[in-house]
């Protein structure tokens, strides 16, 4: 297995600065394109439930990958093995919780907070949502295979921000930000596993 290109050691600090360096970018289109990012954020229970519950199927999907062998398939579990996992696997729960709720609040209220509105009041509504989300797509290109996985998974989290006829971008920061700390705690823990099986 190659070595992660990334320092592990200063993972954590890199990874919460990039990702809160997106909120300063939403914030900066949102002023030039006249829309709050915040906008559309509404605290409440059911939002939070109605995340949590959505989150269920893109981790079900993130379980069905793992088990499949198609050599697309592959290369994704090993690029995240190689690069991500060297430094998750440094982390305890409650800095992987932390690091991935940045990430669901920093790329949520970008793409679904910003851009999605942006389009969606130049292009409609449909546009809008595939416009943002082939956006989300490219910029997780690691492989072409992951660039689809990622914008059909953006498409799905902009579905979810107008979740039961109201718009709250509370829904899709929830399913982001738990989705992605069960996917780091499944990563490290098949590195971890894979470590052991090395000794």
């Amino acid at each position: 297995m190659k070595p992660s290109p990334f320092d592990p050691g200063r993972f954590f600090k890199s990874a919460c600065l990039f990702e809160s360096a997106l909120i300063v970018v939403a914030v900066v289109l949102g002023w030039i394109a006249g829309i709050n990012p915040f906008a559309s954020l509404q605290f409440s229970g059911a939002a939070i439930v109605s995340g949590v519950l959505g989150t269920a199927p893109l981790f079900l999907l993130f379980l069905t990958l793992q088990q499949l062998s198609a050599e697309s398939v592959v290369a994704i579990r090993q690029l995240l093995l190689q690069t991500l996992a060297p430094g998750l696997q440094r982390c305890n729960w409650a800095d992987l919780f932390i690091l991935a709720a940045i990430a669901g609040v920093s790329e949520e209220v970008l793409f679904r907070g910003v851009l999605q509105p942006w389009l969606e009041s130049a292009w409609g509504a449909n546009a809008g949502l595939i416009g943002s989300n082939l956006i989300f797509g490219l910029v997780h290109a690691i492989t072409p295979l992951y660039t689809v996985l990622a914008a059909l998974v953006g498409i799905y989290l902009g579905l979810a921000l107008d979740y039961g006829g109201e718009r709250n971008l509370l829904i899709p920061i929830v399913i982001h930000g738990f989705y992605d700390f069960l996917a780091f705690l499944a990563i490290m823990r098949i590195y971890r596993l894979n470590q052991i099986k090395k000794i």
